[in-house]
């Protein structure tokens, strides 16, 4: 009998929300709204992938939305010194 684990994957959308989260933070005030609200929507999308136990991702999305939190914040910030 053949008994073998099957290779466990990053899903694509926590790989994507990572990155969009990262990107909030390097860029400007609306690329980094946009790339927060993007690395949110994915990371929810990752998570809920990570569930399936042949996929991991679960903590990078989880982290991806709290950067992305963070990013939203340094955008707005970003946004109120052009105002100012």
């Amino acid at each position: 009998m053949v008994t073998g684990q099957t290779q466990v994957h990053y899903s694509v959308p926590s790989v994507i929300a990572i990155a969009a989260a990262i990107g909030s933070l390097f860029s400007g005030a609306m690329w980094g709204f946009i790339l927060a609200l993007i690395a949110i929507v994915f990371g929810i999308i990752g998570f809920m992938l990570s569930l399936s136990p042949s996929r991991r991702g679960g903590v990078v999305s989880l982290f991806s939305i709290v950067v992305a939190g963070i990013g939203i914040v340094v955008a707005l910030f970003r946004l109120l010194g052009k105002v100012f």
